[in-house]
């Protein structure tokens, strides 16, 4: 009641909503600035000259957090119209959706994405697409989440002992969290002792030689392990027990060749002990061992030998060992059959890969040394061919150091070996991608000359750090391997001879007839040109590109190969990143779907957001009639 006592009176308001038909969208511009990307369209069908539909305000390009905490991708932006719609694209492929660890908000200035409780398969590119009626923006952010890398994955080997000093050699870990390893921690425990001690806090490399605070009678035990800037990873498989007092007993010994015969009547283990694998293939599993009475160490490689063509295949390889004997090869130092088990007893060989030795910081890497190494390879397999033996498996792994400080290479692992026959061709089908032969590949006959392509290709490698014909994909590898198409990157290839060039040249001939034989390329000036009369300045070159190709041949090898080759895919694909293409990736179906619902709600039917309300006010009160629509009104 009013002051007059009268029911006041209720003023409503009933209005008509009259909007104009909007023209169909036409796309014309697309403009990438970084790795923002604006498409622009207007009502009217011609180009406007205000600016991009969508404008993203100092987006952040990278975020970094460690396991287990908290991520946030948050991207500002300036529409030139409203309403604004967003989604956001895990990886080009994967549509970024609300979870038990995932939280999204999006406004009509602002898009957020949080990760909450990370782990490192949160890691990779979060691309948000903003759009609007004008156009639409995209940015990308890398995420990334780190963590204390793996274990080292071999336990330490000790090499080079005497009574007070001895050499650890380790592998690296499988994955390195997510972020490079900085260096390793080496430990030591004495007989008796309960605790653990450092031996160095920071070794940069995977061997390092001890050479204080042992004593000449003592008993000891090593593990290493690994760090990043996330952390120091757990230890390594403890090394065995080390018994300094038989350094004196081991004496320099010149290799002496066996003739192997098969023993039918014992068993592996009535002669040695077995004891951490070492490694694991098709053919079976690889352990180390020691004489139970010599205490000489061997590896020893127990073959899958289920069916009578699996016992054929070892003999096969146990016979063909029989007659190589030379320093640059692997020698087979016995061998058992007793039914289920067939082993090859090998000589162990403690300095590892040689590629991996050629990445630490402490280890010369130039033009002369790889030359050397080539010529050593060259050396062996020239031994090989005269016996018309062909390899069939040569790659870096095949390619081992002696011992950990030393330059002496051998070759191992002659499980695909054959003799050839001259009135027998020989056909296979088996190898691996980067190396194997065009001949291979299309299934025509082999020879010595099939090694002498994988030859080639390893010498790419070592010189440059890049593999000639990988692929995004195996049959991508085998396509450039068929058509022996590669290139020298101006930028690897930056510092090596015009020779050397020549020399790999001469070796990757599509006709395998062209190619040089083990004593031609051995004759080539590129290996002349190094002798020790014959020295030149010479520069080390760079093992940045070495090092990622091992990485991705090693996280290929373990469990962890998604998250590696995922980080590094995201890293390559990133628009600033060296090498990187300008061609933008293309987005799998699903995100392709998301992106083309951002218009279909754009064009949806009109909504209410907030309707009109009937509206009661004194006399003299302005009345102020408010409702919000979302959705495309093409007129009433």
């Amino acid at each position: 009641m009013d002051k007059d006592g009268k029911k006041p009176k209720t003023y409503v308001s009933t209005f008509r909503l009259a909007l104009k038909p909007q023209a169909r969208p036409l796309c014309v511009d697309k403009k990438k600035d970084d790795n923002r990307t604006f498409v622009g369209n207007n009502k009217l069908g011609v180009s406007s000259a205000t600016g991009p539909p969508v404008e993203f305000l100092d987006p952040p390009e990278q975020v970094e957090v460690r396991a287990g905490e908290q991520a946030q991708l948050h991207c500002e932006f300036r529409s030139s119209s409203v309403p604004v719609v967003c989604c956001w694209i895990y990886n080009r492929d994967k549509v970024v959706e609300g979870g038990p660890r995932m939280s999204l908000r999006s406004s009509e200035t602002q898009s957020d994405v949080e990760v909450f409780h990370t782990c490192p398969a949160d890691t990779g590119s979060y691309t948000v697409i903003v759009q609007n009626r004008k156009g639409s923006a995209q940015h990308t952010v890398s995420l990334s989440v780190i963590d204390r890398p793996d274990p080292p994955a071999s336990q330490p080997v000790v090499s080079q002992m005497t009574t007070q000093s001895l050499v650890l050699s380790w592998t690296g870990p499988s994955y390195d969290g997510g972020t490079a390893v900085l260096g390793y921690v080496v430990e030591v425990r004495s007989k008796g002792a309960q605790d653990w001690t450092e031996v160095i806090s920071r070794c940069k490399n995977t061997s390092y030689h001890v050479q204080s605070g042992l004593e000449p009678q003592g008993l000891y035990r090593f593990r290493v392990r690994a760090y990043n800037s996330a952390g120091i990873s757990e230890p390594s498989q403890e090394s065995e027990w080390v018994n300094m007092a038989t350094a004196e007993k081991k004496k320099e010994e010149r290799m002496t060749y066996i003739t192997v015969t098969i023993d039918t009547k014992h068993k592996v283990k009535d002669h040695y002990n077995v004891h951490e694998k070492l490694g694991v293939g098709k053919f079976g599993q690889v352990f180390r061992l020691s004489h139970k009475e010599t205490g000489q160490v061997c590896a020893g490689k127990f073959y899958r030998a289920r069916t009578s063509k699996e016992r054929a295949a070892a003999r096969k390889e146990i016979e063909l060992m029989n007659c190589l004997h030379h320093s640059k090869l692997v020698q087979c130092l016995a061998a058992y059959d007793t039914r289920p088990e067939m082993v090859m007893i090998m000589e162990y060989i403690a300095g590892g890969e040689l590629f991996e030795r050629i990445v630490d910081d402490s280890f010369e890497h130039t033009e002369p040394t790889s030359a050397r190494y080539m010529q050593q390879i060259l050396e062996g397999m020239r031994y090989v061919h005269k016996q018309n033996i062909v390899h069939l498996d040569l790659k870096p792994e095949n390619i081992v150091c002696v011992d950990t400080t030393g330059t002496q290479i051998k070759i191992i692992d002659f499980g695909l070996a054959s003799k050839l026959e001259d009135d027998k061709p020989l056909m296979v089908m088996h190898g691996t991608p980067e190396f194997v032969a065009p001949e291979v590949i299309s299934f025509e006959p082999v020879g010595l000359e099939t090694d002498m392509w994988s030859i080639g290709v390893i010498c790419f490698i070592l010189l440059s750090g890049e593999s000639p014909f990988q692929g995004n994909s195996d049959p991508e590898t085998l396509a450039l391997v068929t058509a022996a198409r590669y290139e020298f990157d101006q930028e690897s290839f930056e510092d090596i001879s015009d020779q050397a060039k020549d020399f790999i040249s001469s070796l990757l001939k599509k006709d395998r007839r062209c190619r040089l034989s083990c004593a031609e390329a051995l004759a080539h000036p590129w290996m002349v040109s190094f002798t020790p009369l014959n020295r030149r300045p010479t520069k080390s070159l760079n093992k940045g590109k070495m090092k990622r190709f091992l990485a991705k041949r090693k996280w290929k090898k373990t469990g962890k190969a998604v998250l590696a080759l995922q980080r590094m895919a995201n890293l390559s694909n990133r628009p600033d990143s060296p090498g990187s293409s300008s061609e933008e990736p293309s987005w799998s179906q699903e995100a392709e779907e998301a992106i083309r619902s951002l218009d279909k709600q754009l064009q949806s039917e009109p909504r209410f957001q907030q309707a009109l309300k009937d509206t009661t006010l004194p006399r003299g009160a302005t009345a102020r009639l408010t409702c919000l629509v979302n959705g495309r009104v093409t007129g009433l």
